[in-house]
Parts: structure tokens; C-alpha cells; sequence
């Protein structure tokens, strides 16, 4: 999960060009290597909305779940042999070298 925050997404919006053929390069690479499963940006947190159903009732409001500086910009989807090679290819997404953070989890099932 790719996690930044605004002054990321300013230095990134910087070197916007860049950063994308550095994404689209990786991307290359994984698909080429059978690494890459998926993966996707997400609008940014103003345009979220967040369901709850409290006593069967459901509560919707806009804007993100929590009030946060970070939030989740985005997610890929890697199928690598070991926590390890999933970290060398964290270490290499952009997001984590412009104030950014990639979270790594496994997938359930």
C-alpha cells in the first residue's frame, strides 16, 4: 500500500514526469519477470466516502475515514518469493523516496 502525504504529493507533482516513467519502468520490469499482478493510484481523500451502519442504519459522509496527514494513495498487487524481494521493490517505488511510505502485507487467501 503506497501511503504520502501533501508535501510528498508536492514533490512529487514536481518531478510528475520522472516519477512516472520511474513507475512505468518498475512496472516493466515486474510484468516482464512475472512479479507484477496489479495495482492502482486513488483519487485523492476529498473525493472519498465513508460508509458505517450503526444499529442497521447507514451513516454516510464524505471524506476519508480518519482525519490524518497520511493517507493510502494507492496499492500494487506483487506475487514475489519472499518478504525480502517485496521490500527491494518497495525500496525502489518513488512514493517511498519523496517523503511517501510503502506498507507491505500480505494478501489473505
Amino acid at each position: 500500500m503506497i501511503y504520502t502525504n501533501a508535501a510528498a504529493s508536492q514533490a512529487i507533482s514536481k518531478d510528475f514526469d520522472r516519477v512516472v516513467a520511474q513507475v512505468d519502468e518498475l512496472i516493466a520490469e515486474l510484468t516482464a519477470n512475472g512479479e507484477w499482478v496489479g495495482g492502482e493510484a486513488l483519487a485523492d481523500p476529498s473525493a472519498s466516502r465513508t460508509i458505517r451502519v450503526i444499529n442497521g442504519v447507514p451513516a454516510v459522509t464524505d471524506g476519508p475515514f480518519l482525519e490524518s496527514k497520511e493517507y493510502l494513495a494507492g496499492y500494487c498487487i506483487i506475487d514475489c518469493a519472499t518478504p525480502e524481494r517485496a521490500a527491494e521493490i518497495a525500496e525502489r517505488w518513488p512514493d517511498a523516496c519523496y517523503g511517501g511510505a510503502l506498507e507491505l502485507r500480505p494478501v489473505v487467501g
